[in-house]
């Protein structure tokens, strides 16, 4: 049976990194040295509203984002923090883990000769240090530093669709926000890596939803 697609695209931190469980744990960190201790759900709350705003603003790099991002998590928190203090979290990227099935997924996808790519929210440096954690290699990689914006502006989109020019192309996330929406607002065909049985905020729906990343290979191998 002929394949729909030449290429998969993923987003990175939620889709293939477990952010939640390297954002909480950088912050556990970080708080017990200065002894404080914050509820997790509390931390991943304030992030999660908190770093689209700043994305939304003029672009700068995702260091000081994710600094900033910091910053103002903790102040919610009653937790006054320099930014120099807040540091700690784009320091901390580099070790946020993949999730389990990350790996076999893109293992399975490779092998059955699909081309991989990363679209990410992130500078180039940050995403390097990332890859070191996965066993595929990613071509096109994308990143906000590239494109000078943060999805679910269209940066990303526009400059994977002319990288690829005309291979068949799946982009596959977790992020509805991010990723789904301006992926279906573009006619690119996305796969909704729906990881926490959310429902669609707008009601809409991707082309294809899965729970986790094996589901997805499953489905195109």
């Amino acid at each position: 049976m002929e394949r729909a697609y030449d290429v998969v695209s993923f987003d990175c931190y939620g889709t293939l990194i477990d952010w939640r469980t390297g954002i909480s744990a950088a912050f556990a960190s970080a708080a017990a040295r200065n002894g404080r201790a914050f509820d997790r759900m509390q931390v991943l709350t304030a992030y999660a509203e908190i770093e689209p705003v700043l994305e939304a603003e003029a672009y700068r790099s995702y260091h000081d984002v994710l600094t900033e991002t910091a910053r103002r998590v903790a102040e919610r928190l009653g937790w006054p923090l320099s930014r120099a203090d807040a540091a700690f979290l784009p320091e901390s990227l580099a070790t946020w883990p993949p999730f389990p099935d990350t790996n076999p997924a893109l293992e399975r996808l490779a092998s059955a000769g699909y081309r991989l790519g990363i679209l990410s929210n992130v500078d180039d440096d940050l995403l390097a240090a990332t890859r070191r954690h996965f066993t595929v290699t990613f071509d096109p990689i994308v990143t906000a530093q590239q494109v000078g914006s943060y999805k679910p502006a269209p940066g990303h989109f526009i400059t994977a669709r002319q990288r690829l020019g005309g291979s068949r192309w799946l982009h596959a996330a977790q992020s509805y926000f991010h990723d789904v929406v301006p992926a279906r607002a573009l006619g690119i065909p996305v796969a909704w890596i729906n990881r926490h049985h959310e429902a669609a905020p707008d009601g809409g729906r991707a082309d294809r939803e899965f729970g986790n990343l094996t589901d997805l290979a499953e489905w195109l191998c």
